[in-house]
């Protein structure tokens, strides 16, 4: 089932579960949702992110040394479910920490928790048959990323096994903020249209509201990661729910609709 965006464009606020900590993650995480995020990737923090980074990479060396581990973040997940039980709710993790804790548990406490979806950095579509099983088994939708660089056949097994939406990589490298948006993002959902229906979303490097405005132009959905994630970084734990919901309704009050899309 697709993961809704109710808003357009939508909205996906990335957070690294546990940085600063726990509970200041939930706070952030609700206030990022009350002022406007359609849905919430919360990052499982993993001691190697190779595809992430400098300022996600702190925050993860952070919380991974805080002890913050997959089980805390499936905890952390059900909590903010349980506060606001129509966001949408994705859990962004690398394998290793999953298979560590075993694919079937994991999908089984995924959907306990009330997990919408889940995306796995390093999980490719070729391999991904126990995964899906184990994921449809448990209703929660796999979320597989899509790059500029992939081919036509690559792109078409992944708008087939992907189910909340479509993660379109706006460009090749890791995660970061940019001062301009990628023209190959575009041209890249295009080609994706052509074997989904799935909303799709464009991250790495949406930082401000021109970029979700640019995005919003061709795809359903802007993902905007680093910039929060060295917001939180830069503020106390006390001031870092209040800044991040002002980031995400400043967003909001700057980005017009798309003609024919409201």
């Amino acid at each position: 089932m697709p993961i809704q965006f109710p808003n357009k464009p939508g909205i996906v606020a990335y957070l690294t579960a546990g940085d600063p900590d726990l509970s200041t993650t939930r706070e952030i995480a609700l206030a990022a949702i009350d002022n406007g995020a359609d849905v919430l990737e919360l990052g499982v923090p993993f001691s190697d992110p190779l595809a992430d980074g400098p300022v996600i990479q702190r925050a993860s060396e952070r919380a991974v040394g805080r002890g913050v581990r997959l089980t805390d973040v499936l905890q952390l997940a059900s909590a903010i479910r349980k506060a606001r039980p129509a966001a949408g709710l994705v859990l962004f993790s690398y394998l290793n920490p999953v298979v560590k804790l075993g694919m079937k548990t994991f999908c089984e406490q995924a959907a306990a928790a009330g997990i919408d979806g889940v995306l796995l950095t390093d999980m490719i579509v070729e391999e991904a048959t126990e995964y899906l099983e184990h994921m449809h088994a448990n209703h929660l939708a796999p979320i597989f990323l899509a790059a500029p660089t992939s081919p036509d056949k690559r792109l078409k097994a992944i708008g087939e096994a992907s189910r909340g939406f479509v993660y379109a990589i706006s460009r090749v490298g890791i995660t970061g903020t940019q001062q301009q948006l990628a023209g190959d993002a575009s041209e890249l959902v295009r080609r994706l249209r052509q074997f989904t229906q799935l909303p799709i979303a464009v991250g790495f490097g949406i930082s401000n509201a021109t970029h979700v405005a640019a995005v919003a132009e061709f795809a359903d959905a802007a993902i905007i990661g680093s910039a929060l994630v060295q917001l939180i970084e830069k503020s106390t734990p006390a001031e870092a729910p209040t800044a991040v919901g002002k980031f995400i309704a400043g967003l909001r009050a700057e980005i017009p609709t798309p003609a024919g899309r409201a």
